[in-house]
């Protein structure tokens, strides 16, 4: 069976026991936390149901796994003939969630 989330506006496909990265959550580590899926399927395809815009009576638990930082990310400014040229990094916060159930 498997699901599609929205997450941080972003939309995930995911089956019980994947690990996912999204957007931080606030929730402390090793808690759980819940989310209506936008499409629910058996693993044949056979069987769909499509919300609007959530399936009603469904929700995919997940446990978050940790909190952690993204691959840095260089930015880099320029003006050509200008002398004016900047480098900046960015880092952005992330967090691992792993599917438990689609009920």
């Amino acid at each position: 069976m498997f699901a599609v989330v929205e997450v941080g506006g972003h939309q995930h496909i995911v089956s019980v026991g994947d690990i996912i990265e999204v957007d931080r959550q606030s929730d402390a580590e090793t808690s759980k936390t819940s989310f209506s899926p936008l499409l629910v399927s058996d693993a044949s395809g056979e069987s769909v149901q499509i919300g609007t815009p959530f399936v009603e009576g469904r929700t995919v638990s997940c446990r978050i796994v940790d909190h952690f930082l993204d691959a840095k990310t260089i930015v880099y400014k320029m003006k050509s003939k200008k002398h004016y040229h900047r480098t900046q990094g960015f880092r952005a916060r992330k967090t691992r969630l792993e599917v438990v159930s689609i009920a």
